[in-house]
């Protein structure tokens, strides 16, 4: 079983040709397009610095389905004050996405690769198609959707019609700009995503000017919440809030390119100071809006505080914030269905991800009621992604980051991840231990039997975290942890 080729680099470039490759990178060997896939990263390749990291995750973070969320703490009943609190709890958990992006550089390898050493081989390629491709996939759509009611907006005030062929449309223009970030890959979104990050700040600084003067800082609701509702909510919200850097286990995906010497200490900071800071802002200002309109349409409403010459940058703003933010998403799903075992360009599996992502949208935008099924579909993937970050961050502490690349690309059943038929039983037990613990505590679209002892309490992030960690590290220790 080898693993995934790279995509091929064309035999026209004349250096490329005569066997002279040195000083190029992958990227500029393909002609801008990235070579590499799910592949190891030879040190001759490594660039960079961890600082690059935090426009990666600023610009990613800056986007419309951010701004829903923070408002909808404060139309869960929250209180302004109790709403902020949960959004800077919630995004901690970014401090975890910074530790899983550590593993990039001392591996040369992507997340969907480093986590062959916590479930095996053939275990690791079930937890990509789950945890990584369909997961990645349905953020993808979520996202894609999100941006695309801001999108018709604007085709809106060009006085064409909005319907549903031209909502298709729309949908496929973002989506098709998106991939194609994605498709050119890590090069493209290193260089893009600074600009990107400084345009959405100028945007979303205006906006938070705009929304703070509006903003009732002593809000209440007419009937605040109390003992176990209370509870309920903020649990519910705090959950809500790390769905969002629960969702990066792909964190890895970005840093690889990294040169092996880069400190880790930087990695993750970089990595979680970007998507901590804007995302506590973005969120914050939405639920400073929820005090003064109606968040359950947001755009709409928010565009009603806004002077008109500003209007079209805003909604402008939220369609760029989504595109940067779903060309990481679509980036890793490619990586992770090449994980999966198929056989298949790094570049093709990101466009047959597209396809899957942009028929989910129409389905939800054209046929079912979107904005009212965000809130359920974020709190049921933390049943699964809280567990699987348990595993991965307990992992690294484990064998203090020390993943050897090449030893991780060998998929034989003599490799040193083969384990026992494919199966590391230490990952695959801690993973499902910790989604049985986190489904019985869930409450949302489906109310676990523990949730609804104790009224409605979701306990499912803590339970998994906690479940997952404490079955995973003493089975591992009995294993001979190797790089």
């Amino acid at each position: 079983m080898a693993s995934t080729l790279p995509d091929p680099i064309p035999d026209a470039h004349p250096m490329a040709a005569s066997g002279n490759t040195s000083g190029m990178s992958a990227p500029e060997r393909a002609g801008g397009i990235e070579a590499h896939g799910i592949d190891h990263i030879p040190d001759t390749e490594r660039r960079g610095r961890p600082r690059e990291l935090f426009s990666v995750w600023a610009a990613a973070n800056v986007n419309y389905l951010s701004l829903v969320v923070g408002g909808a703490l404060v139309l869960m009943g929250l209180s302004l004050w109790q709403a902020m609190t949960v959004i800077v709890v919630g995004n901690l958990f970014w401090v975890l996405t910074g530790l899983l992006a550590v593993p990039g550089p001392s591996a040369g390898a992507p997340s969907e690769v480093v986590t062959r050493a916590m479930y095996g081989v053939l275990g690791n390629r079930v937890n990509n198609a789950v945890t990584g491709w369909t997961i990645s996939v349905c953020y993808f759509a979520l996202n894609l959707a999100a941006a695309a009611t801001a999108a018709f907006s604007l085709v809106a005030r060009t006085g064409l019609p909005v319907n549903s062929t031209v909502k298709a449309l729309v949908v496929v223009l973002i989506a098709a700009v998106t991939l194609t970030i994605s498709v050119w890959g890590h090069s493209a979104i290193i260089r893009l995503y600074v600009p990107i990050t400084l345009a959405l700040t100028a945007v979303f600084a205006v906006l938070g000017a705009v929304v703070v003067r509006h903003t009732d800082f002593g809000y209440v609701p007419d009937r605040p919440l109390t003992g176990s509702a209370l509870w309920a909510a903020l649990l519910a919200g705090v959950s809500l809030i790390a769905s969002g850097p629960l969702s990066y286990t792909t964190s890895a995906d970005f840093s690889r390119y990294l040169p092996r010497t880069a400190s880790p200490w930087a990695v993750a900071g970089w990595t979680a100071f970007g998507g901590f800071l804007s995302s506590v802002l973005v969120c914050g200002i939405g639920a400073f809006a929820a005090t003064a309109v109606d968040m359950n349409d947001p755009e709409s409403s928010l565009q009603r505080l806004l002077p008109g010459w500003f209007r079209p940058l805003f909604l402008l703003a939220l369609v760029l914030g989504t595109v940067a933010l779903n060309a990481l998403t679509a980036y890793s799903a490619g990586l992770a269905l090449q994980a999966v075992g198929i056989r298949i360009r790094r570049s093709l599996s990101v466009l047959v991800d597209g396809t899957v992502s942009v028929s989910l949208t129409l389905y939800a935008l054209l046929v079912s009621d979107f904005l009212d099924t965000v809130g359920d579909v974020l709190q049921l993937t933390v049943v699964l992604l809280g567990p699987s970050t348990a595993v991965y961050a307990t992992d690294i502490l484990l064998r203090r980051n020390r993943y050897d690349g090449l030893a991780l690309g060998d998929e034989s059943r003599n490799g040193p991840f083969w384990y026992t038929g494919g199966f590391n039983r230490a990952g695959v037990l801690a993973l499902g231990a910790g989604v049985a613990a986190s489904a019985v505590c869930v409450d949302t679209a489906y109310t676990g039997p523990l949730a609804a002892a104790l009224g409605g309490i979701d306990l499912a992030l803590p339970a998994g975290l906690v479940v997952s960690s404490a079955v995973y590290a003493p089975l591992m220790r009995r294993i001979r942890v190797t790089g």
